[in-house]
């Protein structure tokens, strides 16, 4: 007996009975998820914008200039971040691709913080995360029985203040002012502090969050959600001082597609109220407009700022991965568009930045062709965390420990189309169902802006792009 009790003391004590449990040096994780935030950033190649926080973290661990989106919508492209696989159906090629996951959740493979939440971790979520901020939908976006994903999240909250629930603060303007219940400018430059706006709410809140973390002693992932510079571009008049009289670079090919391609009206853009002006005919308005967006990105920046240090004040920087990701790019004049929802280059690329220990050359840039399916796969490998056999990403391991290690191809859909971005072409489908009716292809070895349509005159290239499309679609 005695013996028998002395070998289970030993398997306990050495893990082979029970699962071993994270210990308290397992790293956390920090997921900064940006809105509508285009690669204009001086760590990115541009010159004007500042954005010295997100810069910092660039030169501090890898930044990936050729990062693609599955999506040009939040829904959709946040769907495919959080789960690590490409949208099958229409449904989850839009806003409601996670609401739709929800309400399928037996069918459904387990999203990312899923995973770290079943590993042991305290896992958070602050803001716009997934499609509705806070993670709540149904009225306002605040139904407790209405939750975006289920299992997720230990806590997820969006502080609301005077904008009054999620929906409110999601397109809201200073001190209060909700898009439903009038007309919203569709930018301002407010004379108050960073609180004035809803992400400086959101920046508190994970200040408090990272306290309580910190205190608690246990690996956790956090993720908050800043909104600007999605639309309306609101943001604290400090922020718009840098660009008072900054020179802006000239928009490049602004001239309407012609012939087939994904163009739209910028119907979001038009619903605010312009005073009358249409930046695709006023060339001093489209500066305002591309000024205030500016303003916006440099007031994300600050509050990543804040919540950087906030984690290096707390000690936790030196056991903490830091993931920044931009949910999908936008239009500021490109092509005639004024916002997303095209499948050109301006809506599909982002930034994403990665730090972490397993980095070597810290503030090299990886030029590989890589997307957000990747995120869920990486962080599992950077936590040595069991990943799912379902994904369709791939750890970006091997980038972060060469910045010179090649990538793959991305896939990117959206109303009816879809489309692969390799190292030299972009091809997209037109689709009806399933089958391709026609096709474009842009060259970027010639043709970086994606203004001359040479599918008809490289059918081989078509036909090999298509077939790759088959393939990653068909997993």
């Amino acid at each position: 007996m005695l013996k028998t009790l002395n070998l289970l003391l030993l398997l306990l004590l050495c893990g082979l009975l029970f699962p071993v449990t994270l210990s308290a040096k397992s790293p956390n994780v920090l997921l900064l998820c940006i809105d509508d935030l285009r690669p204009e950033l001086k760590s990115f190649g541009a010159d004007y914008i500042e954005s010295p926080n997100i810069d910092a973290l660039a030169d501090g661990g890898r930044a990936f200039t050729r990062h693609y989106v599955q999506a040009p919508t939040c829904g959709a492209s946040r769907y495919a971040m959080l789960t690590g696989r490409y949208g099958r159906t229409a449904a989850s090629h839009g806003n409601g691709a996670l609401v739709e996951r929800s309400k399928q959740m037996s069918k459904a493979t387990p999203s990312f913080p899923e995973v770290f939440r079943n590993a042991g971790y305290t896992t958070v979520s602050i803001g716009k995360v997934s499609h509705h901020p806070g993670g709540r939908y149904g009225k306002n976006w605040n139904d407790d029985e209405s939750i975006e994903m289920p299992g997720a999240w230990d806590r997820h909250s969006m502080p609301t203040g005077p904008w009054q629930h999620p929906e409110g603060a999601m397109h809201g303007l200073a001190n209060g002012q909700i898009r439903s219940e009038k007309q919203l400018d569709v930018f301002e430059s407010f004379d108050g502090p960073d609180t004035a706006y809803p992400d400086g709410l959101t920046t508190n809140a994970a200040l408090e969050e990272l306290d309580q973390l910190a205190k608690a002693g246990e690996p956790f992932l956090l993720a908050v959600g800043i909104i600007r510079p999605h639309l309306p571009f609101g943001s604290p008049a400090t922020y718009m001082q840098p660009y008072h009289d900054a020179e802006l670079p000239t928009i490049p090919h602004p001239e309407k597609p012609r012939g087939l391609s994904t163009w739209q009206g910028s119907g979001e853009f038009m619903r605010y109220n312009r005073w009358g002006k249409d930046p695709r005919q006023n060339s001093e308005f489209a500066e305002e407009v591309r000024k205030h967006y500016a303003a916006c990105v440099t007031y994300a920046d600050a509050c990543v700022g804040r919540i950087v240090d906030r984690l290096k004040q707390n000690g936790l920087a030196d056991n903490t991965i830091i993931v920044l990701w931009g949910d999908h790019g936008w239009h500021l004049g490109e092509h005639a568009v004024w916002g997303k929802h095209t499948l050109f280059e301006e809506s599909l690329r982002s930034p994403l930045i990665v730090c972490a220990p397993q980095v070597k050359q810290a503030g090299a840039q990886s030029k590989a062709i890589v997307e957000s399916i990747d995120l869920f796969p990486t962080l599992c490998d950077l936590c040595d965390l069991s990943k799912p056999s379902s994904l369709d990403g791939k750890s970006l391991l091997p980038m972060l420990k060469d910045p010179n290690a090649d990538g793959t191809s991305a896939i990117s859909y959206f109303r009816g189309r879809d489309t692969v971005r390799t190292g030299r072409y972009r091809l997209i489908r037109h689709l009806k169902g399933k089958q391709a009716t026609a096709f474009e292809l842009y060259d970027h070895q010639v043709d970086r802006g994606e203004t001359e349509n040479v599918a008809a005159a490289n059918p081989g290239v078509v036909k090999e792009l298509n077939e790759i499309m088959n393939e990653k679609f068909a997993k």
